[in-house]
């Protein structure tokens, strides 16, 4: 009782201090360690614009809660050293520190956790945001899932079916494609999956190649047929990668569904979840455990030549050609991604979806999404981010065309002797120069370890009975041919679709 009456005087103190400095204008515009405090709806908009634009973390650190260093600590050694806080980075330390009881150091240039999946709480607003664009989890690869939610109990998971629109000749239409699209879109009358299928026949372009699609532009025509690829997938193709589709590879939109029912989500996996606490709170308990360092805002090739001899192996998940940019080999291509984000008061919603589309040139941007709509949010506010691809800034996607497999081809030469000489190995999205979705990439991780390691035993995630084309799924997609850097087995998500 003694406990709680000081509690109760010590927080009306506070309060009423606070009252106080706030009037005479003297409240601090930050607490050292805690986030930025908003006074106005503009104040906040602003800290939160500048932050998306310049993809910096509002608190200067974030790792979810977890415990981390700044700097690499002298002269202690690990098993092994992980060059990034991603999911391939965080998923093979955990899998040594648990499965191999090794010791393990996770160092990020970045400032937080999580790699393109963080986010974090606008205050505010109080809405769950990403940082680097909306990430949807979906899968249908029983070991992923599996692996995703052994941290139930403190990260759980929800189901959450993504649906997305578009604006489409002034119409908001479901994408991907399905029969209201077309009816929408074309002024058809189509009512059941068989005439979708008779109607798609009749209007489909086969490729010049029979069974082999030159480019992404044939690739389109074959599957939706002239109209279809004009008005949905030849300005957003141009958007997107600021090429034409006919000089893109045809796993670009093969890639991309096309329904022949009224299905409106955007996947059809099995597994849709989110993390109910967000991303940054599930890789704060994958990467905690008493055999992990993470280290924050280590960039490794300022302390590369310090950790020589300390790493028994080294594990990089960053872009090959940054890694051996002493080759001279020249700079793989990717597109990049501007944010452009607005905090609005707005007690409702902005727009009818998480995700709405821009296909058309009538703007630059190729979307424009709304938080708050995940998991349905209360909040006076809400937040909208606008995309606009780019070829400058962090690097997101690989461009997919033969100039870029034939020089990705060369630093796999480089990788190869590396891992042989110096047991560097080259894991994930930026290291294999493919475009993985999430579960793809936690797949080709796993798939990593067990490759390295010679397959352990891992009680729980291993499910032998699992579809041998599991990884054909929509999920499982690389904007690459299907070479993964691991050999392919049950469940590898390393095929295109």
């Amino acid at each position: 009782a003694l406990c709680r009456l000081l509690c109760r005087k010590g927080c009306l103190f506070l309060l009423s201090a606070a009252a106080i400095l706030g009037y005479f204008g003297l409240l601090p515009k930050s607490i050292p360690g805690l986030l930025p405090i908003p006074r106005t709806l503009e104040g906040a908009s602003r800290v939160l614009s500048n932050a998306v634009r310049k993809s910096k973390t509002i608190k200067k650190y974030d790792a979810g809660g977890l415990k981390f260093g700044k700097s690499i600590p002298r002269k202690k050694k690990w098993d092994v050293c992980i060059v990034g806080a991603g999911l391939s980075g965080s998923a093979i330390a955990e899998r040594y520190a648990s499965v191999l009881d090794k010791t393990t150091l996770v160092m990020d240039v970045r400032t937080h956790i999580g790699g393109n999946c963080y986010d974090f709480v606008e205050p505010k607003s109080g809405i769950l945001m990403n940082l680097y664009g909306a990430h949807l989890f979906h899968t249908g690869l029983e070991r992923v899932y599996k692996y995703i939610t052994k941290w139930q109990d403190n990260a759980p998971w929800k189901r959450y079916d993504h649906e997305v629109v578009g604006w489409l000749d002034g119409k908001l239409l479901p994408i991907p494609v399905n029969i209201n699209t077309v009816n929408g879109l074309l002024e058809e009358s189509i009512q059941t999956p068989e005439e979708m299928d008779k109607w798609l026949k009749s209007v489909q372009i086969p490729c010049k190649k029979k069974d082999q699609c030159a480019n992404a532009e044939e690739m389109a025509k074959s599957r939706v047929g002239k109209d279809l690829f004009e008005k949905v997938f030849a300005t957003y193709t141009k958007k997107q990668w600021d090429k034409k589709p006919k000089e893109l590879d045809a796993l670009v939109t093969a890639r991309i569904p096309v329904r022949n029912n009224f299905d409106p989500r955007y996947f059809s996996d099995k597994y849709q979840v989110l993390p109910s606490k967000g991303y940054t709170k599930w890789f704060a308990e994958v990467l905690r455990h008493k055999n992990i360092d993470v280290v924050l805002g280590a960039d490794y090739f300022k302390v590369r030549k310090s950790l020589q001899g300390r790493c028994g192996k080294t594990i990089f998940t960053g872009p090959i050609d940054r890694y051996f940019q002493d080759s001279k080999l020249g700079k793989l291509e990717y597109r990049s991604i501007n944010f452009e984000a607005e905090l609005l008061k707005n007690s409702g919603y902005f727009q009818t979806h998480s995700v709405v589309n821009y296909p058309g040139p009538e703007v630059d941007f190729t979307r424009i999404v709304e938080y708050k709509h995940y998991f349905h949010r209360k909040s006076d506010y809400t937040i909208t981010v606008k995309e606009y691809s780019t070829d400058t800034g962090d690097p997101y996607y690989p461009v997919p065309n033969p100039k870029n497999h034939e020089l990705y081809e060369k630093y796999q030469e480089l990788a190869q002797k590396e891992e042989k000489e110096n047991k560097v190995y080259f894991v994930g999205r930026l290291a294999s120069y493919k475009y993985f979705n999430m579960d793809a990439a936690i797949d080709n991780a796993l798939d990593m370890f067990n490759q390295i390691e010679g397959s352990p035993s891992q009680p729980g995630i291993d499910d032998e009975a699992e579809s041998a084309d599991a990884d054909k799924k929509e999920t499982s997609s690389a904007l690459e041919k299907p070479t993964a850097t691991a050999p392919k087995k049950k469940g590898t998500a390393s095929t295109v679709s």
